[in-house]
């Protein structure tokens, strides 16, 4: 897999090809609390970047899962919509969320800068 990139909407994207695997941070899923609920967007359907690709529900509140760029879903984590509790126990792994294809380059911050975001 390629290293690992991020967005300031807390997400982390991993590219291999032209496909960009995304979830969000074990940051955004700690600020989360834990998730009751996970709405993933349908296989096919394109996208305008900063759209909401879905909702993450926790105990706490809820949170979007923002496009980074505009593109296409290649493919959801279907095992995330039926035990959404693999967002807390693997955000930046299993807990992985869509699969995109992006038509154009979403502008990423690499592991540095988003420590520096977060502090």
């Amino acid at each position: 897999m390629s290293e690992t990139q991020y967005t300031k909407d807390h997400e982390w994207i991993r590219t291999e090809g032209d496909i960009a695997t995304v979830g969000i941070t074990d940051y955004a899923q700690a600020q989360l609390g834990d998730v009751v609920y996970v709405e993933l967007p349908g296989v096919g359907r394109t996208f305008a970047a900063g759209e909401s690709l879905g909702e993450i529900e926790s105990t706490k509140s809820v949170g979007e899962l923002i496009a980074p760029a505009a593109g296409e879903v290649v493919e959801v984590n279907d095992e995330v919509a039926g035990d959404p509790t693999l967002v807390n126990s693997g955000a930046e792994g299993a807990g992985w969320l869509v699969r995109l294809r992006f038509s154009e380059q979403p502008e990423l911050l690499d592991e540095a800068a988003y420590r520096e975001l977060t502090a």
